[in-house]
This record gives C-alpha cells, sequence and structure tokens, in this order.
C-alpha cells in the first residue's frame, strides 16, 4: 500500500481554506439543501395532497409519506449541521443499501484510533467525501426519495443561465466545420486542439457550489469562451502540457481494426459538461485519432454539481429542447447550429461512438470508485476492473478540484469557480512541495494509463510548479491557490503498456 510522503490537508489551520470550507461553505450548502426541500414540501407537496382526496386514500397516504419522509431528512440534515457546527465526532455510514458503507466506515475506525475522527481534526479530503455519502444515506433510505437529486434545480438554473456562451460555441463548431477539409495538417489541429481544452478548462468555473450567489450577469462572464479571452488566459496557466498531450495524441495514427478510446472522468454539470462534449466532438469528428468517447460520471449527488447518469442525459434532452433556453440571448442562425451539433451527439450516442460508463458491462460497478473514500492512489487495488479498464484507454482525462470559493469578481478574468473534482484525490490532497513533479503525487496510479489533468485551482494542493513562481503569486496574490483565477493542465504518459 502506497504510504503518503506528506501529512494532508486537514480542517484545523484558521488561516487555510478547509478551515474556510468547514465554517462557511459546508454550512451553507446544506442550509440551501434544508430550504429546498422545505419548500418542495409546503408548496408542490401539500398541492400534490390536497389533489390526492379527489382520488383514493391510498394516493393520499403516499403523499403524505413522501412529506414526512422529506420532514425526516431535514431533521437528520439539521442534526449533521449541528455535529459539525459543535466539533463532534463523524458518525457512521448507516446500512443504507447503498455501496461502500463497510469501507467509509473502516476508514472512521482507523481516523478514531488517530484521534481524527472529529470534524475540527478530520483529513479534508476523507470529510468532503464522507459529507456527501453521509447525505446520500439520508435520501436512500426513503421510499420516495430514493432517486431525488437535491441539487438538480441549482445545476438547471445554472444551466439556463448559460445560453449565450452555449450558443457561441455552437456557432464556433459551425464555423470549424467549414474549414473541416483543412484539418490534415497537425499543426493546425495542435491549435485549435489548445482552443478546445482551453475552453473545457476554463468552462468549469460553473461548479454550483461557487455560483450559488452568483446572478446570471456574472455566470456569462464566468463563460467568456471567445477566442481573445482564451489568449488573455494564457499566462494563467502556471503548467502548461497541453503540447505534450498532443504529441501522445499524435501518436495515435488509426490503423484498421484499432479503436482509439478517450475516456472523460467527468466533474460538473451544465455548461462544464457541455464543454467536455464538445472537446469530445472535436477528437471524434474533426481529428483523426479517436473512434469512441467514454464518459464517467458519479453515481449518486455529489459534490452539489457532480454529472449523474440523469444529468448527463438531461443535458442532452435540455440541448435539443427549443423552449430550454430563453430565445432572445440568441439568433435563429446560431440556434440552428446548436441543433445540428446535438443531434450529431445524439446520433454519436446511438451509434456508441459516445456512451456512459455505466452502460457498458460492468460499468455501474466500475463507476462507484468516484465516490469513495480513497485517493485514486488505490484505483489498482480497490476497483481493479476500473483501473483494467482505463488501461486499455487512448487518453483518460480527468477534470475537477473538489472545492468551493467565496464569490467575487475582478475586470480581468473569473475568480470563483470549482473544476477538475479529481485533481485532490489524483494527488491525495497532501501538503506537496509545490515544485514536486505532478506525476509523482499520482503515486502508484502513475503511468497506469496516459492521463490529461484539466484543472483550475480552487483548493490549497498545488503541484508541478516552480518555486519562484509561486514565491512571486504568494506575494502579489495569497489566494492564488484557491480562487480559480489560476490553471494547471497535466499530462502523464503510461508506461505500463507493453
Amino acid at each position: 500500500m502506497f504510504e503518503a510522503p506528506f501529512p494532508p490537508y486537514d480542517l484545523q489551520d484558521k488561516n487555510g481554506f478547509a478551515y474556510e470550507t468547514l465554517v462557511v461553505h459546508w454550512p451553507a450548502i446544506i442550509t440551501n439543501l434544508v430550504d429546498h426541500i422545505r419548500q418542495l414540501i409546503d408548496g408542490n407537496l401539500a398541492a400534490e395532497s390536497d389533489a390526492a382526496h379527489a382520488d383514493d386514500g391510498l394516493s393520499d397516504f403516499a403523499v403524505r409519506l413522501k412529506i414526512n419522509e422529506g420532514k425526516e431528512i431535514i431533521s437528520k440534515v439539521i442534526r449533521l449541521r449541528h455535529r459539525m457546527e459543535s466539533d463532534q465526532e463523524l458518525e457512521k455510514i448507516p446500512e443504507d443499501g447503498e455501496f461502500y458503507v463497510d469501507e467509509y466506515n473502516s476508514e472512521l475506525e482507523k481516523l478514531a484510533l488517530a484521534g481524527q475522527n472529529r470534524w475540527s481534526v478530520v483529513p479534508w479530503l476523507f470529510a468532503e467525501s464522507y459529507l456527501y455519502r453521509l447525505i446520500r444515506s439520508y435520501f436512500k433510505q426513503t421510499s420516495h426519495w430514493t432517486n431525488f437529486d437535491p441539487f438538480r434545480k441549482k445545476k438547471e438554473e445554472a444551466f439556463r443561465n448559460s445560453a449565450t456562451a452555449i450558443y457561441q460555441v455552437a456557432t464556433m463548431m459551425h464555423d470549424l466545420d467549414s474549414e473541416k477539409a483543412s484539418l490534415v495538417d497537425p499543426a493546425k489541429l495542435l491549435v485549435l486542439f489548445k482552443e478546445m481544452v482551453q475552453m473545457c478548462l476554463w468552462g468549469n468555473a460553473t461548479d454550483l457550489s461557487f455560483l450559488i450567489h452568483l446572478a446570471p450577469s456574472d455566470i456569462e462572464q464566468f463563460q467568456r469562451v471567445g477566442r481573445g479571452a482564451q489568449r488573455a488566459r494564457k499566462e494563467y496557466i502556471l503548467k502548461d502540457d497541453q503540447e505534450i498531450a498532443w504529441e501522445h495524441i499524435k501518436s495515435l495514427q488509426p490503423r484498421a481494426g484499432l479503436v482509439a478510446r478517450c475516456d472523460f472522468v467527468l466533474d460538473n454539470a451544465g455548461f462544464e459538461l457541455f464543454t467536455d462534449l464538445v472537446l469530445a466532438d472535436f477528437l471524434v469528428t474533426y481529428t483523426p485519432y479517436f473512434s469512441t468517447v467514454v464518459f464517467h460520471p458519479k453515481l449518486f449527488p455529489w459534490f452539489v454539481s457532480d454529472v449523474t447518469p440523469a444529468d448527463f442525459y438531461r443535458t442532452i434532452q435540455s440541448l435539443s429542447s427549443p423552449t430550454f433556453f430563453d430565445k432572445t440571448t440568441t439568433t435563429a442562425e446560431s440556434a440552428r447550429y446548436l441543433k445540428e451539433m446535438v443531434e450529431r451527439w445524439e446520433r454519436y450516442l446511438k451509434e456508441g461512438v459516445f456512451c456512459l460508463s455505466t452502460e457498458l458491462e460492468g460499468g455501474h460497478k466500475k463507476t462507484r470508485f468516484w465516490t469513495g473514500p480513497w485517493p485514486y492512489w488505490y484505483m489498482e487495488d480497490k476497483a481493479n476492473d476500473l483501473w483494467r479498464s482505463l488501461s486499455e484507454s487512448s487518453l483518460v482525462i480527468i477534470k475537477g478540484d473538489l472545492k468551493y470559493v467565496t464569490t467575487y469578481m475582478t475586470p480581468v478574468i473569473f475568480v470563483n469557480a470549482c473544476l477538475v473534482s479529481s485533481y485532490r484525490k489524483l494527488t491525495g490532497d497532501l501538503k506537496w512541495p509545490v515544485s514536486t513533479p505532478f506525476a509523482t503525487t499520482l503515486g502508484p496510479l502513475a503511468g497506469s494509463f496516459p492521463l490529461l489533468s484539466l484543472r483550475t485551482n480552487k483548493s490549497d494542493v498545488v503541484v508541478g510548479v516552480l518555486e519562484d513562481v509561486a514565491d512571486s503569486l504568494d506575494k502579489k496574490d495569497k489566494r492564488w491557490r484557491v480562487n480559480g483565477k489560476y490553471a494547471l493542465v497535466g499530462f502523464v504518459p503510461n508506461t505500463h503498456r507493453t
């Protein structure tokens, strides 16, 4: 078992971002969840109950049961917030019929033996994963809320407010069609690849845990995807392996019978998922290097806005709907371009060019790992089927940062985002020296498969950055590690394949 060479970030340092998470962000997310369920109970469900009296007693009973279960969920969540704020021990995950109950509780036992099982001292990465797994158990133990996503409303609101950027990207992709015949030159494809990666990278800024308090106009400012904006952001990419990744992609020369597969480990729903689909579309439609793309979601609501299977398909449906977005945000021409692009994606889904990992054989079991309690170092041991599957991939793109940032803006670039849901799990969320090579921080996962990590900085852990660059940033911007203004693009090749 890999031994971590540095301690993890925890919740004790009052100057650290982890502490801010404990005292500000988690309580706010819990409060939003409680308010949402209360609104449902006081509004829609009460109306359903009134209507049920016109039918039979069974229907009325079912609605009342759902109301009572909702109230019980609220009670449990409020109790959780109290235990968190009063620095009590983390409770065991109940036997809820969901996966990884024993695994989470085993980790809790180890933390208890080390005296690290209270909210103020538990390792930050474990605490955050545990929090969402525990909340999942509250819904899983009911009859009528089992499949309920408490964050769906926020996800859809944010996505609907992304219309301007979505139509802009659709127009850009349409324009790309006119250049398709000339896209045989790898140098030209590299330029486009960088543009797609940067759009995908900064698109992560729509993580909802950041956007809870933002107005639609603020969201649009976050989602500036024009070429000029991307050029301006280039200096903010502190580690940039885009060209190294492209050299790997170019090596995937198409051969008869060879299926070159790209795997996306998804992060946020909404606009970010849209940009992931655009990048995937570019790879299979406009380059000769990839034949299929597999998208890896989370199996249940996770870190507010991570993509679930339902989110994935609902996104396609929303993009296809003529009424989902406000038509005043675009022209009929741009709307047609979006329709054409999404129809191509729907065709890809039917043909198997695009697919969700949960739809593949054994996919549901493999997908569990993304919501487990461990760093990704342990994938080969804890989820060997998933590890072996990814080891056959031609490129694995992992996105996300698992964190939130307070809301404020600058006139130059967005400073509020949550990205690359997996960066902290890739690196174990340890206090690595900033100049540590990215591959080193992956532990035994390094070299298992070609890995491209796209991440904007929204948590303390940062690696692969020159020491003098970090020192300079420390002097001019104390929050450069967490404010979403800077980014990292890291690539690690496959060294295990024979």
